[in-house]
């Protein structure tokens, strides 16, 4: 590393002398290094100084060397995409495929020896996933768009690829930048929720709108166990109010479309849930401030709670949702320990957002199923 002039970016390096001895400034690349000893906790260090190093455009984060010394790393902060986000690319390549023969085979009953012989074949389910990459895809643009609007440095949407049911596990991004204050927080925390449940509703109307779909007479022959899912009363409530059932005799089931609704309905409720890092925790933690982590500490009991409440009482098995919250009590553990993301401003977040977070986490309440999958003879 080269050692650098401790005058450049004046402000900044006038900014941390109030709160830090400055021993010795070194760059590595882009990254500058500024070695001495703080001298308030962490939190206070980074609250005096980062408006200083953002307006020279520089993100901050304090770091300790081997000897205990206190290091600010002062990284340039970033406003877009660099180069190809090859990698992104990939991933919504794989999972359109992934999503392609998931629905022709479990939605559109094709079977897998057809799609063998003319893979082509699996086009016929783009509707399917059009709807389930569509409400995903929104909500994680909702919160990347609001990110770039307080200039938090975020990656674009990651869809991850998977198999039965859906074909994905659904879409993250990742925040590389520090959350400059509660209104920030909660703003890119509730876009995802409001922009994916708006993605929602539209898929749903749509679903419901294309009417039956007729299952194939050999798919009843096959006999054994099927998945059932059941119905959120969002989707109930859309279905009223467009006047379209939710049910049809058999050998007709809802179109393969209305699963991408249920979708974006159930991945609201889990993105909801107010621990660590997920949408909910970004919201509870900038209307509550810190008391968020007492309310996270509840989220796994209670998970767990479920879990055993519908295999003691109700005597659902492990594969009938059991497993299910007993699987989110875990996670949930797991990301409530890591701790939810800290603003460098802590100043409150006024009535307006308070309203509109208490009318997110209700609407949320609407796309919650106590047994969400069952399982039935076919």
């Amino acid at each position: 590393m080269d050692r650098v002039d401790q005058s450049s970016e004046p402000r900044a390096i006038d900014a941390l002398r109030s709160v830090f001895h400055l021993h010795d400034v070194q760059r590595d690349g882009d990254r500058v290094f500024y070695y001495g000893e703080s001298l308030v906790p962490d939190r206070m260090l980074l609250r005096e100084v980062w408006p200083a190093f953002r307006e020279a455009g520089y993100e901050v984060q304090i770091a300790r060397t081997r000897d205990s010394r206190d290091v600010l790393v002062a990284t340039p902060a970033t406003t877009g995409v660099d180069g190809v986000p090859w990698k992104n690319l990939l991933l919504f390549v794989a999972t359109v495929c992934s999503t392609l023969f998931v629905g022709a085979t479990a939605w559109y009953y094709i079977p897998i020896s057809t799609i063998a012989e003319n893979p082509l074949v699996a086009l016929r389910a783009w509707p399917f996933t059009a709807a389930v990459l569509g409400v995903l895809l929104i909500h994680e643009l909702g919160h990347y768009a609001m990110a770039r609007y307080h200039g938090v440095d975020v990656s674009l949407p990651y869809v991850i690829p998977f198999i039965l049911p859906f074909g994905t596990m659904g879409a993250i991004i990742r925040m590389r930048g520090q959350m400059p204050d509660r209104k920030a927080l909660f703003d890119i925390g509730v876009a995802g929720p409001l922009a994916g449940l708006a993605a929602t509703i539209v898929v749903t109307v749509v679903g419901l709108s294309l009417g039956p779909f007729t299952i194939p007479q050999w798919a009843f022959s096959t006999g054994g166990e099927v998945i059932y899912f059941n119905n959120p009363p969002l989707l109930e409530l859309i279905a009223a109010a467009i006047g379209r059932p939710t049910d049809y005799p058999p050998p007709n089931t809802v179109h393969p479309v209305v699963i991408g609704g249920w979708v974006g309905m159930f991945f609201t409720v889990l993105n909801l849930l107010p621990v660590g890092q997920l949408d909910g925790g970004h919201m509870l933690r900038a209307m509550i401030g810190e008391r968020q982590e007492t309310v996270a500490a509840l989220v796994p009991l209670a998970l767990f709670g479920l879990s055993g409440y519908l295999y003691y009482v109700r005597g659902l098995s492990i594969n009938e949702s059991v497993g299910l919250w007993a699987f989110w009590g875990l996670f949930s553990t797991f990301i409530a320990f890591n701790g939810p993301a800290n603003p460098i401003d802590e100043t409150g977040i006024g009535r307006k957002r308070q309203l509109v977070g208490l009318l997110t986490f209700g609407l949320g309440l609407l796309c919650f199923m106590l047994v969400p999958i069952q399982i039935g003879s076919a």
